[in-house]
């Protein structure tokens, strides 16, 4: 396996604001890898870098060992990119659009092929308008995959789109790589990340924080479970905040949340049973790729 995209030191600022400041990145062939960071992490700014469509202050970058600046020609015949927000005109239809795309390169996917893979052969002849969510996504992912890229870019691929259409779109991302593509992915759901990623990196103030494989980052920095009772105990908390390992409880009108130290559960569920508190209902959330996203940016609004 090698590296098909590798970044060391880059930095991008605007006016007095560091962007991106020294971030160093590897992204291996044939896998699905994924960036996510809060609003103005330096995300963006990171990725339209790489794609060659930002030019950086400083640091040097090679994407399938090309310089995305001075082999940008080259570089596009084997990149494929869905950029967020992207939209096509209204009355384009999808059959139109496809080949629209495949006359911008030199060796095309056939249209017919790429439409029955994407499930969108029966959508040849519907104008883009016309589409579902769900639908306009996989016609994206059609067009990112038209010139048969080694590599692809997905930005905030399931923004907007309801639980069962993002699925379906995780499973086509999933096809993506199978078929010998190596994915970079950005998105600002943790469970995407966390279910399709073989690595993330999380971005914030412009630096990477983490990097990893989502179950390393988890038990790396991590360190609660949440345990949910649907009783309150209100009586009791004193109490359930005197535990060793306990961090924080919360009682509403018929349930009671409480957080703790990983390392703890065990003896937890032991002291609530011989305090004579029913575990039946009992529900224990362990911790998520969002618990680290949060330990690792915090909690507050980001404009």
């Amino acid at each position: 396996m090698h590296e098909v995209i590798w970044v060391e030191g880059l930095h991008k600022t605007y006016g007095a604001v560091k962007a991106v400041d020294g971030v160093d990145l590897i992204v291996e062939e044939g896998e699905i890898f994924g960036m996510v960071g809060p609003n103005g992490a330096g995300k963006t700014t990171t990725i339209e870098c790489i794609e060659g469509l930002r030019k950086p202050d400083a640091g040097s970058i090679r994407v399938l060992g090309l310089d995305p600046q001075t082999q940008s020609t080259t570089l596009y015949e084997q990149t494929g990119m869905q950029l967020q927000g992207s939209s096509l005109y209204p009355h384009i239809k999808v059959g139109e659009a496809v080949e629209l795309f495949s006359s911008f390169y030199s060796h095309p996917a056939p249209k017919d092929e790429l439409l029955e893979r994407l499930g969108l052969s029966e959508k040849e002849n519907v104008y883009f308008s016309k589409l579902s969510g769900g639908q306009k996504q996989r016609l994206f992912i059609c067009l990112a995959l038209i010139n048969k890229p080694q590599l692809v870019f997905f930005d905030e691929l399931t923004t907007g789109l309801d639980p069962q259409a993002r699925r379906a779109t995780w499973d086509l991302v999933r096809g993506v790589r199978e078929q010998g593509h190596t994915v970079f992915l950005t998105t600002h759901f943790m469970d995407e990340a966390e279910n399709l990623c073989d690595r993330v990196a999380v971005m914030d103030h412009g630096k990477i924080v983490a990097l990893g494989k989502p179950s390393d980052l988890i038990e790396q920095y991590a360190h609660e479970t949440r345990i949910r009772l649907p009783q309150a105990l209100k009586e009791e908390v004193d109490w359930l905040r005197g535990i060793r390992g306990v961090i924080a409880v919360e009682v509403g009108e018929d349930f009671t949340l409480i957080n703790f130290n990983n390392e703890n559960i065990v003896e937890l569920l032991q002291l609530l049973d011989q305090h004579g508190i029913s575990l039946k209902g009992l529900h224990i959330q362990q911790s998520s790729l969002e618990d680290v996203f949060l330990s690792l940016t915090g909690n507050e609004m980001r404009d």
